[in-house]
Parts: structure tokens; C-alpha cells; sequence
């Protein structure tokens, strides 16, 4: 399957690394499945950097082509200026109101791009707390009386509830950074979360274009929590490309070295960095990602390139194919399989059904997602 699409992986690349050849393939390639596939994986703004680089070397793009890329870049563009103003104004007034806080994903990650205002940007997802440490259980009730106070008809989910303080950016509040499906990982998870997020809301950025400062997720952090993201949100609707290129940015800004200008030799160096994937290794199967992480290093390597000694963990084929499969047939969030054009009632038989086709390669997570979505559904309804 992945055949057909190699040409398409080629551009990517392409597109990520300006030291790169023109790819062979770019001069039989049908133009517009090209952009349809960029605009299904949500890669368009990507993308037009890398048409930008073709016009220049001299490739004939089709006219039509160029301008639909254009101008959905600059939409992309405009977009990603508006959401970091918004970003900021956010962070301003949660500090103002005594909330420590720090932005996941979205904007922190669209800075790793060589171009910040490529990524296609979503909603805001802020983890909140206040400054005095609180368990999960009192911080989620300390959010919703704050959010409630000032919409009292907002929704709620187990990890976050929506604060409508602006009319064109979705903002979530998140009590809690990750979950899964499995009681006992999910367990973990928060403990491991918890630990650590108050570093997390003193990690702070500058915004191109001095938009202003924003607390992110520190590199160490990203490499756990946006993993369990991208797990998460496989046995849910689905995932695609763009949430594995931030995941593929997050990887390129490791070392997995601690303490180098300790290390006086090559050996020394080596040594560190062992320990340090073994530390690492050790952690993911405590926290039920192993498995996952190998299927998204498969996919890290056939689409991005990723060089095998940038790994954190052997990528795994068998289960790499059955999660690239996943996000060629899906698209962005899954959008494209189908699945979401149902009744709630309808998709919840249909997300049984898929996550059972999962259940050899990830039996922990997919036996126990119908639970969770069960137990989350009246869940949600006894906390209105």
C-alpha cells in the first residue's frame, strides 16, 4: 500500500530538508492527488514550502495548482499569527486570575517548523493549576467553579473543559495533560504527569515576531506526553501525519545526553546516551508505550526519514504497517475513513468494532477503550 504513496513521502521530505535534491519522482507526479493528499494529512502549509523551493529550481507547476497552494498557506499563515496573539492573551489572564499554566502542543510545537507559520494549527490546549500543588481531584474542581463561573453551560470531558473566551479559537482546559484506556496505565500516567507539570508551566518560549512569551512543554516532557497523545488519539477517531511530524520535530530536537560537556570522550558519550535510551526504554513499557513507539518509528523512518540511530526504541514493522495503514486511510484526525460521519450511537459501535482489529498488537489499551468510553459517557453525564 505504501507503495503508491512513496512519491508523496519524497515531496515530504523534501519539503522538511532544504539540503535535499529535487526528488526524481516530482517530475511524473499528478499535481493535484499531490495536494489532495497534503490537504487530507493537513501538511499544506508544508507543503508550499516545499513548492516554493520547485518554482525556484525551475519545476513547472500548473498554475491553478500554485495559487489553490497559496492561497491556503496564506490562510495557514494569517491563522497561526492569530492563534500565538491569542495564546499569550490567554496565559496573560490565567496568571492574572493565579493559575500556573502552560500551552500543549499546538502553537510550542509550530515553532520547531523552519517555518513557524507552516503548521496547520487546531485548537489551544492549555494545562492550568494553581500555584499552590493540589491533587487531580481538587485542581479539577478548582478549573470547573473557575470556567463555570464565567460559562456555566460550557462542556466537559475527562481530561479538560472547554473555556469559550474567544469566538473563532477553541480553547481546552486541561485538568489532567494525558489518559489511556488501560485503569492501571492511565494510573501511572497521571502520577508520571503530576510530577512533573509545574516545571512544565515554567518552561517558557519566545513567538516569532515578538508575538510574545508562552510556557511549553519541556523537550523531555514532549517525548512521553506527545507519544501518549498520538496513542491516545489512534484508538480514538484516528490520527494522521501532521500530529507525527510534530512528533518527528520533537525527536530531531533530542540528544538523549545529559550532562555532554561531562563526557570528555566518544566512549564516555556513547556510554551516556545507552544509559539514557535504557532509562527511557524503561519508562515507555511502564507506562504501556513500547509497542506504540515502535510502530511510530516505523512510521517516523518511511515517511520522514528518520535515521535508525535517532530512535528511542527498534521500530517494529508489523505493528508500523497496521498504524501507517491507519493514518493513509483516515487522514488528519481520521476524518477521511468514515467513521465520524455517524450518530454518536452508530460510532460507538463502529469504534468497538475497529479497535478490535488492534487488540493482538495492543490487547491492554484495545480491550479496555469500550470500557472507558462506556464509563466516560456517564461519567460526563453525572458531572453536567
Amino acid at each position: 500500500m505504501t507503495n503508491k504513496f512513496n512519491p508523496y513521502f519524497e515531496f515530504i521530505r523534501y519539503c522538511l530538508d532544504d539540503y535535499l535534491p529535487i526528488p526524481a519522482s516530482i517530475h511524473n507526479i499528478d499535481w493535484d492527488a499531490l495536494f489532495a493528499f497534503m490537504r487530507q494529512q493537513a501538511l499544506t502549509g508544508v507543503g508550499y514550502c516545499g513548492i516554493e523551493r520547485l518554482k525556484k529550481e525551475g519545476v513547472d507547476i500548473p498554475k491553478p495548482i500554485f495559487m489553490k497552494w497559496y492561497a491556503l498557506s496564506e490562510k495557514i499563515r494569517t491563522r497561526n499569527i492569530h492563534v500565538n496573539e491569542c495564546c499569550v492573551r490567554l496565559i496573560e489572564r490565567l496568571k492574572e486570575d493565579g493559575f500556573c499554566s502552560c500551552i500543549l502542543k499546538g502553537q510550542g510545537n509550530a515553532i520547531l517548523y523552519s517555518n513557524p507559520y507552516a503548521r496547520t494549527s487546531g485548537d489551544i490546549d492549555v494545562f492550568v493549576m494553581k500555584k499552590e500543588l493540589t491533587s487531580i481531584k481538587e485542581r479539577r474542581k478548582i478549573i470547573i467553579d473557575y470556567v463555570r463561573k464565567i460559562f456555566p453551560q460550557t462542556k466537559m470531558r475527562y481530561q479538560h473543559i472547554d473555556f469559550p473566551v474567544f469566538k473563532d479559537v477553541s480553547v481546552e482546559m486541561h485538568f489532567i495533560p494525558a489518559a489511556k484506556n488501560n485503569p492501571i496505565y492511565n494510573r501511572r500516567i497521571q502520577h508520571w504527569a503530576d510530577n512533573q507539570m509545574f516545571q512544565q508551566c515554567h518552561n517558557t518560549i519566545c513567538l516569532p515576531n515578538k508575538a510574545g512569551t508562552i510556557p511549553v512543554p519541556t523537550p523531555s516532557f514532549n517525548l512521553i506526553y506527545q507519544l501518549s497523545h498520538l496513542m491516545h488519539h489512534f484508538f480514538d477517531e484516528g490520527i494522521g501525519l501532521r500530529q507525527m511530524l510534530d512528533y518527528y520535530l520533537v525527536l530531531k530536537q533530542q540528544s538523549f545526553i545529559t550532562n555532554i560537556e561531562d563526557c570528555q570522550s566518544s566512549s564516555n558519550r556513547e556510554n551516556t546516551n545507552r544509559k539514557n535510551i535504557y532509562a527511557l526504554q524503561k519508562e515507555l513499557r511502564y507506562l504501556g508505550l513500547y509497542n506504540f513507539a515502535g510502530a511510530v518509528m516505523y512510521v517516523m523512518h518511511e515517511v520522514f526519514g528518520l535515521e535508525k540511530e535517532r530512535m528511542i526504541v527498534p521500530l517494529d514493522t508489523k505493528r508500523g504497517k497496521t498504524l501507517m495503514t491507519e493514518i493513509l486511510k483516515g487522514g488528519n484526525f481520521g476524518r477521511y475513513s468514515g467513521l465520524t460521519n455517524h450518530s454518536t450511537g452508530m460510532k460507538y459501535f463502529l469504534k468497538i468494532r475497529r479497535n478490535l482489529q488492534f487488540v493482538r498488537e495492543y490487547p491492554a489499551e484495545a480491550l479496555c477503550e469500550p470500557i472507558f468510553r462506556t464509563w466516560h459517557f456517564f461519567w460526563r453525564l453525572w458531572n453536567k
